[in-house]
């Protein structure tokens, strides 16, 4: 571990009163720099930081809110102006116990994986202290992830707690990636572009005192349209432009024969329903068996796609 310069990345707004001690109990750590990025915090979040004059943290100000998303790209910039090797994001909220680093690092370090990110569902008896509204909308939003983003195989994909390795984000253009809540999942979307192994840590569910600005039901108005957006660039990307294999040919061919054999029998029920003319069998089969073979087809692409979550050779 020693040979890597490690540092550590925490955007801050609105956590004042928890910043101070996560940074203290961080630089206990064997962390070569510890950047703190004030997103515009209204509460100083950034000169508590710098009261404790401690000489491994560097304090960068933001001067207009950017967002988690924002605050991280900036602390990577930094942290890669600083010659570090393994960038590790951690929460300033104290939702995130930094005694699990070593666990985050220990796979880049020893090659087994580009990016690891914290999974909360593991541990089952800590699920009890996540609000419900909170654990059932990860679960839905976690599951439209994992299809946006490739990574079929992890678990909590919208956890915010990351260790990235200099020599993958060096190729993720961070112009392009989202600056707010969007930024763990467009990450995702990135790395599986790039062919980057991520794997899953497991860390206990923790919920102290911290101010949330995201909200529930406005990430399911705003996710969703991202997603689709990131899904069908990811799509483009690795099964069309960067390769061409049996998965695009499903989706080139059966995407349109699906899409229209839908279209095609919405519009012929209705003209059922307004004539009051049963169709003929032969219109209904004409319907009925392209939709199941193109969907067939679908699932191949799919399945496919699940079986080419981006791996290290052993």
């Amino acid at each position: 571990m020693n040979q890597f310069r490690i540092a550590v990345v925490i955007p801050t707004y609105k956590v004042s009163e928890q910043i101070t001690e996560l940074v203290t109990a961080i630089n206990k750590l064997n962390v070569h720099n510890i950047i703190v990025v004030d997103d515009k915090c209204p509460y100083g979040s950034g000169k508590a930081v710098e009261k404790l004059n401690l000489p491994t943290v560097t304090v960068i100000y933001h001067e207009s809110n950017q967002g988690v998303g924002g605050a991280v790209i900036t602390g990577y910039r930094k942290a890669m102006e600083l010659n570090c090797d393994i960038m590790i994001k951690v929460d300033g909220d104290g939702q995130m116990d930094p005694r699990h680093i070593p666990r985050f690092l220990e796979p880049l370090i020893n090659g087994e994986a580009d990016y690891t990110k914290g999974n909360r569902f593991k541990k089952l008896p800590q699920l009890k202290d996540m609000p419900k509204i909170r654990l059932l909308g990860n679960s839905v939003l976690s599951f439209l992830v994992k299809a946006a983003s490739g990574y079929w195989n992890i678990m909590d994909p919208t956890n915010g707690y990351t260790a990235i390795h200099r020599s993958v984000l060096e190729e993720v253009n961070l112009d392009k990636i989202a600056k707010r809540y969007f930024f763990e999942s467009d990450m995702l979307i990135n790395l599986n572009i790039l062919n980057a192994v991520v794997k899953d840590i497991d860390i206990p569910a923790q919920y102290g005192r911290e101010e949330s600005s995201l909200r529930v039901m406005q990430a399911f108005f705003q996710f969703p349209p991202k997603l689709c957006k990131g899904l069908i660039t990811r799509i483009f990307l690795k099964y069309f432009l960067h390769d061409f294999n049996m998965a695009s040919v499903y989706i080139l061919v059966g995407l349109p024969i699906f899409v229209f054999s839908v279209i095609f029998g919405i519009v012929e029920w209705i003209d059922s329903i307004l004539t009051g003319i049963s169709k003929p069998a032969g219109t209904i089969m004409l319907v009925a068996l392209p939709i199941i073979v193109s969907f067939q087809m679908l699932i191949q692409a799919i399945q496919i796609d699940i079986n080419s979550v981006p791996r290290r050779e052993r």
